[in-house]
């Protein structure tokens, strides 16, 4: 990591984000300017959807061979769509981790491709980072705020203080929401990605139908495990015959996994209310989750309950995207910081790395600490 000077301030700053930690190829120039105001110039998302579709879910090899196949085509869209040439961009961000490792190497490789061919500083950003900054995207959300980051992947509940800023209050024990809702629609015969076909089945459903576990009522933690809630889940669903049973599990799925996010939502926010005033009671939802209506409808209610506002970022930006990576590099270049091109990708990369290493919620074993 290198130390710059905030030389060109004055003027803001223009930069390239790259995201490909998963099954998105994603690009986006990213206008910060000096006084922290953000436009988004352009962002290109090129899906994998149908070559993983087959499989149920993301298969990694088929993942980094697609990505090899459009970044470049995919970047310069994105800069075709800002109406801007390389020689207008003050820096260049990229994926670094978490994620799929293989995949992350093919956006880094490539923004350190262009860092070094264009004299750009390069600032390898924390995936997780990005969605912590998503919401900035589309409003001016100060720091500090209270953060839940709630994906396919992560499901953390954080204290944001700032770039390179956050404070675990709480991470999943086991599997992360956004991957129990996708492997319960997996279960019920629904298309990938399962997520988004399960909230529309859960429209025509009746949540009481079926109860379903709830994980860790003994603690009083903010931590998550949604394991027993997708196994319970799984069996059920082997046993239904209709359309309607299917739809009125799918309800209670649903219902189950916002509650569980609410719950620990309101514990946070409790003990975030302690050291904040009621100035800084900031509640933000970030990640593919966020864009589920029933999580966010259990979130407004816990935010209003405890007197906090409630800021997620458009829905556009919710899930996997280039522009909250190009807004965490031109947020870490605004600070002065920017990474060497021996930055190196990830597959694991808590956001809090210390709270992850001291007390780990889930083994890191060779990769490092997972969350």
């Amino acid at each position: 990591m290198t130390t710059l000077t905030n030389s060109g301030l004055k003027q803001g700053l223009t930069i390239l984000g790259l995201e490909t930690s998963c099954d998105e190829t994603a690009a986006s120039v990213v206008r910060r300017d000096a006084d922290g105001r953000v436009t988004v110039l352009s962002s290109i998302v090129g899906t994998q959807f149908e070559q993983h579709a087959p499989f149920g879910g993301v298969v990694p090899e088929i993942a980094a061979r697609a990505h090899v196949e459009v970044i470049d085509s995919v970047a310069a869209e994105a800069m075709r769509a800002a109406g801007i040439g390389y020689d207008a961009l003050d820096g260049v961000a990229a994926t670094a981790g978490p994620g799929l490792v293989g995949g992350v190497m093919v956006g880094l490789a490539f923004g350190k491709a262009v860092a070094l061919a264009r004299d750009l500083p390069l600032v390898a950003v924390n995936h997780l980072e990005g969605h912590a900054v998503s919401a900035r995207l589309g409003a001016e959300v100060a720091y500090p705020f209270l953060l839940l980051l709630v994906s396919g992947g992560h499901c953390q509940l954080l204290e944001v203080g700032g770039v390179g800023a956050c404070k675990r209050l709480g991470t999943t024990i086991d599997d992360a929401a956004g991957e129990a809702f996708d492997k319960i629609a997996k279960s019920l015969g629904l298309p990938y990605p399962g997520g988004p076909a399960l909230e529309k089945l859960a429209k025509t459903g009746d949540a009481s139908k079926y109860e379903l576990p709830r994980a860790l009522l003994g603690r009083k933690d903010c931590d998550f495990s949604f394991s027993g809630l997708k196994t319970a889940a799984a069996r059920i669903a082997a046993t239904l015959t209709t359309d309607q049973e299917r739809a009125d599990l799918a309800a209670a799925v649903q219902f189950a996994i916002a509650r569980q996010l609410s719950e620990r939502s309101d514990r946070a926010m409790k003990a975030y209310a302690v050291e904040h005033p009621a100035g800084e009671r900031r509640f933000v939802v970030a990640g593919g989750v966020a864009a589920n209506g029933a999580v966010r409808a259990a979130l407004l209610k816990i935010c209003d309950d405890n007197g906090f506002t409630f800021d997620a970022p458009p829905l556009a930006y919710c899930t996997d995207n280039a522009a909250m990576i190009a807004l965490a590099g031109a947020e870490r270049l605004a600070a002065g910081i920017s990474d060497d091109l021996d930055a190196v990708a990830r597959p694991r990369w808590p956001l809090d790395e210390a709270a992850a290493l001291s007390n780990p919620s889930n083994s890191f074993g060779r990769k490092g600490a997972k969350a």
